[in-house]
């Protein structure tokens, strides 16, 4: 491990507003603050929203600063990219802004039931080759459900044609209640986004993909609690600017 990301990780020991929570602690440590987010750290009752896989912090810090009445929280296993956010929060006095590094597998330890109205993912990796691993599979929604208000929102926001095929498939076969999607936001905006401040955030990676000319996509759903989840029997076109294709490990061109 290089010297810049010891440093960052020794920093981030000391920020008020990092949980650091890696498997191999929480397999072992109970995380007290479970079903008590606003009461012990927000000290107030506005909704929690999470980030899931937040990279930089850069979306959450952005949706804190566009939205004081509402917590946020970010989520990602790795710290030397959560540093950049979590910093910015405190150098800004954002007091709605949280950021827990673990792994999204296990984030059901971390928040009771009903303590989250909301969740965005935001260029997750879109895993073509392990369907389990994506943060939209039913897997992951099953987890949401846990501690998701019932009929909570779950934003997707993502430059992989497959993530968002599978998603909206996914969505589509269990019937889920669809509020918004376009496969291209900021040239197809759908009526309920447009002038929406929601616009205006665009992270890193974001930007450099629009400079490119890959279109961005979104789509928000709700979860209710009583649908039984299913995968889509679908076979989808893998997005053939991905590392998957470069290695030439595999000659697939379609995956579920």
């Amino acid at each position: 491990m290089g010297k810049g990301k010891l440093q960052k990780f020794a920093e981030m020991e000391t920020f008020k507003n990092v949980f650091q929570y890696p498997f191999s602690v929480i397999s072992d440590v109970p995380f007290k603050m479970k079903g008590h987010w606003c009461e012990q750290y927000f000290r107030n009752n506005n909704p929690i929203v999470l980030e899931l896989g937040c990279g930089r912090g850069e979306y959450t810090v952005g949706l804190a600063r566009l939205y004081p009445a509402v917590n946020f929280i970010g989520v990602d296993i790795k710290g030397a990219r959560m540093y950049t956010g979590a910093k910015q929060a405190l150098d800004e006095n954002l007091e709605n802004v949280a950021f827990l590094r673990t792994s999204i597998e296990i984030i059901d330890r971390f928040f009771d039931k009903d303590e989250v109205q909301e969740i965005w993912l935001t260029f997750s990796d879109p895993q073509m080759k392990n369907p389990h691993k994506r943060l939209t599979s039913t897997f992951f929604m099953e987890r949401y459900r846990h501690f998701l208000a019932d009929g909570g929102k779950v934003n997707l926001k993502t430059d992989s044609n497959f993530l968002f095929t599978y998603t909206r498939l996914m969505v589509e076969a269990n019937r889920l209640p669809l509020d918004e999607c376009t496969e291209d936001l900021y040239h197809s905006t759908p009526k309920g986004l447009q002038d929406s401040p929601l616009l205006s955030i665009h992270t890193y990676y974001e930007s450099m993909w629009m400079e490119r000319g890959l279109n961005i996509r979104f789509l928000s759903f709700r979860l209710p609690h009583s649908v039984k989840l299913a995968e889509p029997d679908v076979e989808i076109p893998l997005d053939e600017y991905r590392s998957y294709h470069r290695d030439k490990r595999s000659t697939k061109d379609m995956a579920k």
